[in-house]
């Protein structure tokens, strides 16, 4: 299957299903009302005799959704913030290097100062840093230079 008919057919109509790319809502028999939003936010909504032909209409109409790369984005994300090793990532997510990897799905942390600290132990034996150091509780300098 080629990849816009597997988008078209499979997964936006998923999408709809699943309520993550508008809403189809059985009002009567044989009747299904499609609601979906366009990319000015304005709500729209159509009546059909069937249930795939409203979500069929949904997930033609509807402006963006969830793409089948985000769950993989997301799923890499997940493995290495729960500490798996990036080489494993690496070899699952099928990248030719880790810095692929790295360079994908490691984010700073906001807490980044603390991790290196507790690396080297109690912040009172950090050489690098005093308490009188404003950079060292993440706050900026005067000059606006923080981290």
């Amino acid at each position: 299957m080629l990849r816009s008919n597997f988008r078209r057919q499979i997964w936006r109509p998923s999408l709809v299903r699943a309520g993550l790319l508008g809403h189809v809502a059985e009002v009567g028999p044989f009747k299904f009302r499609a609601t979906w939003h366009d990319r000015d936010d304005v709500e729209w909504s159509a009546e059909f005799t069937t249930e795939r032909e409203a979500a069929d209409c949904v997930a033609m109409k509807a402006a963006v959704g969830l793409r089948f790369h985000d769950l993989r984005h997301c799923y890499a994300t997940w493995l290495v913030s729960g500490g798996v090793p990036v080489n494993v990532v690496q070899a699952v997510m099928g990248h030719e290097q880790a810095s692929t990897t790295l360079n994908r799905y490691t984010h700073t942390p906001a807490d980044f100062h603390e991790s290196v600290r507790r690396v080297f132990g109690r912040p009172a034996d950090d050489p690098l840093t005093t308490k009188d150091d404003p950079q060292s509780e993440g706050k900026p300098t005067e000059e606006g230079n923080g981290p």
